[in-house]
């Protein structure tokens, strides 16, 4: 089924969309929130919960780029999700290290993921990595959006393990760079 036709399922308050939209971008869904939480019945949980926050958010909500809307929705749902589990246990994981990376370019400021709600700053990141040679972007997405380990990484662009690294560095460094000029870093 389309994304129009699913989503027009919603409108319609028809709850096929959510059977529909389960078919279609389940095992996506669950790759996010796997790759953050790292945990099967976490993940469905998250899963789950995307599908009403999804029913909750359609209408008035028309999106444009329906997986990508939903990629969203379930990446800051397993976000919170980590943080409410994990902050009191100190475990040190990918999302940490992930976390850990962007803290780098971003320091002097406690709550990366605050950061990324502010709209501006984040079409200053969006047109950053748009701007960025495509495997280059693609990388840059694999981590910090999708939350994939260096390793998964490394064998999707058949690159080796140390220059993901490298590239991330750059890539994190002339991200630090643009978000000074911008003022958002001092």
């Amino acid at each position: 089924m389309t994304d129009e036709k699913i989503i027009q399922l919603y409108f319609n308050r028809d709850e096929k969309a959510i059977e529909e939209t389960s078919i279609k971008y389940g095992s996506y869904c669950y790759k996010i929130a796997n790759n953050i939480l790292r945990n099967r019945q976490d993940s469905e949980e998250c899963l789950n919960d995307t599908w009403m926050q999804t029913w909750d958010s359609i209408p008035p909500t028309h999106p444009v780029h329906f997986n990508l809307f939903l990629a969203k929705i379930v990446r800051n749902l397993s976000f919170n999700k980590y943080r409410n589990k994990y902050t009191q246990k100190r475990g040190r994981g990918e999302i940490a290290l992930v976390l850990e990376e962007l803290e780098e370019c971003l320091a002097g400021h406690s709550d990366v993921e605050a950061l990324y709600i502010v709209e501006e700053l984040q079409e200053t990141i969006n047109t950053f990595v748009r701007a960025l040679p495509e495997r280059e972007g693609n990388v840059f997405i694999r981590r910090y959006f999708y939350s994939d380990s260096i390793k998964d990484i490394s064998v999707r662009y058949r690159m080796s393990e140390n220059n993901i690294r490298v590239m991330l560095n750059r890539t994190r460094n002339k991200l630090r760079d643009r978000l000074e000029k911008e003022g958002y870093l001092s």
